[in-house]
This record gives C-alpha cells, structure tokens and sequence, in this order.
C-alpha cells in the first residue's frame, strides 16, 4: 500500500461519501469508486457499509483507517526531519486558526515568516475551534493557533496558554438589566449573570469557543436554558444587533469593541468567581513531531502576543 492508497481511505472515512472524497482529493469519483472496490476485492473484506447516512466504515476498514493515519503521520514527521537537515531551505508547515484571530494574529506573522523562509510551504486551514481540534487529532494539521477550552476533554492534545481576555455582557444602551450592576474594580461596572435569566441573548452557534464558554458560564448562574432570541456564526454582527436594541450576549473583551456601532452598547464585567475568561493558545497533538521551521512559526505568534500583553 502506497500513501496515496492509504490517504485515499483516510479521506473516504472522513468524508463519508465517496463524492466529496473525490473532490477534496482533485481525482474523479469513478476513479475513486473503482479503486474502492479493488482494495476491498484485495483484502476480501468490505471496508465501508453503504447507508443512507453515507459510507460507514465496517470493523475492518476502521481498522485501516486508523492504521493509515499512524503511517501517514509518519511520512509527514520523515518529511519535516528532512526539512530540518536541510536548513528550512525547503518544507512545509500546516496550520489551523480561528477566522478573527486570522486578521490579528495571523497577518502579523506570516508575511515576515515567508520573507526569511521563502522555500517553506504555509497550508493555512479557518475553522471553529472544535474543528481545529478534530483536525489536530487527525493529524491535518501540526498545530493551531486557537482559544483553549476551559476544560480540555482530549487528552491527545495540548494547550500552550500565550494570554488571557476576560468576557464582558454586552447590552444595548440603557437596557433595564443594568440597574442590577454594581461598581466593579476596573473601568466596567459589574453585573452577575442571575440577572440574565429570562433576558433574550444573542448567541453564536454551537461548536464556536465563545459559545461553549458562555453556556459555561450561564450554567455557573443556574440558567441551564437560556431564553436564545437569535445564533449567528458572525460575533460582529451579534455586536451589531444588541447595539441597536434586539438582545443581549456575552463576548471577550477584545472582540465587544469594534469601531463602526452606530450606538455604544452598555458593557459590564463579570465577578470573579465566575472565572469569565478564555485563553489564548497553541495547541498541538502530543505524539506529532513539530518541526524547525513549525517552531519558528510559534516563536513569532508568540512575540507578537507578548507584544500585546505589553501594549
């Protein structure tokens, strides 16, 4: 078995349709639908079921699919050793980002790293953070420059923690919640998050980390279902719509201030004992090889978060 053979399984699996598996590999689908069918007559066994759901693996294709993504890792930790002796004169790395932290981190980077390291190849994949996370575990990926779960369920991965934002509730101007704040230690007054039930909240969509973080705190306030007026995948526009009166929501502070609301909103901080902050990452698979020029990489993500810390 060749690693296009082996890849060509992985991806199969991962898709669940030999369609897609066609156009993510650039072949077309008789071509693929055919070398299918030629592995499984080879290994006298069936390694997907047809359902109307799409192609589930049997026992044994779960076993090649796994078997797969160990050998394939090992290609590409072959691949970045070689880059390594020769220098970073030639290479690839293959990074994963949130789609906001693509704008404030990544462009601040990558230009500078393809200067001094122009024979070193940058895959860059946007995602959600639970689909960073997937891909790390799948090996699609060397690390990802993310915001950590509050608590990390994989133990596969690591979380390198660079910085820390606390998250702030957002109302529109005047909102009635805000004669339950109190005088807060920084420049926000405080608010607990009891005085947010039964109140409409803007939400982004599950699978995003602030979403997950805000469940977790709601949870914390005893708000196990949230009266959810609209969920949106754009914080911006979640921003937008509370700034013209339609809900409240919850957002780092980092992300609550954009420049173009036609009215400031009213933003309050959370107490302490809520722990209403996420955190800024690295994460990486803890059995992957992270290769000079991988490392390189982080080194810049990580001046330039210290150079926000300091600014």
């Amino acid at each position: 078995m060749t690693d296009k053979e082996l890849n060509y399984i992985k991806i199969i699996t991962e898709e669940k349709s030999i369609s897609k598996a066609a156009r993510r590999l650039f072949i077309s689908q008789p071509s693929l639908s055919q070398y299918v069918r030629r592995m499984e007559q080879e290994l006298g066994t069936e390694l997907f079921k047809r359902t109307p759901a799409g192609l589930i693996p049997t026992y044994a294709g779960e076993r090649y699919y796994r078997t797969a993504v160990r050998i394939l890792a090992l290609y590409e930790d072959l691949e970045r050793e070689i880059s390594d002796i020769n220098g970073l004169k030639t290479g690839k790395i293959q990074l994963g980002i949130t789609s906001h932290l693509g704008t404030s981190v990544l462009a601040r980077v990558l230009p500078q790293f393809h200067r001094q390291f122009p024979g070193i190849e940058c895959t860059v994949t946007e995602d959600t953070s639970d689909g960073l996370e997937e891909r790390l575990l799948r090996r699609d990926l060397d690390f990802a420059v993310m915001h950590a779960p509050k608590e990390p369920a994989v133990s596969a991965l690591s979380y390198e923690l660079l910085s820390r934002d606390p998250f702030l509730v957002v109302a529109p101007h005047g909102h009635p919640v805000g004669r339950f704040a109190r005088p807060g230690k920084g420049e926000y007054p405080e608010l607990d998050l009891i005085h947010l039930s039964g109140i409409p909240l803007l939400m982004v969509r599950r699978g995003q980390r602030i979403r997950q973080i805000t469940d977790s705190l709601l949870g914390k306030a005893g708000i196990r279902q949230p009266e959810i007026l609209l969920t949106l995948k754009s914080f911006e526009t979640i921003q937008l719509l509370c700034a013209e009166g339609m809900g409240v929501t919850l957002l780092p502070r980092q992300y609550a201030s954009i420049p173009y609301l036609s009215t400031r909103p009213d933003y309050y901080s959370i107490p302490e004992s809520y722990g209403a902050f996420w955190e800024l990452c690295i994460a990486t698979a803890k059995d992957a090889y992270l290769s000079l020029a991988g490392k390189q990489f982080l080194d810049a993500v990580r001046r330039v978060c210290r150079e926000d810390a300091l600014s």
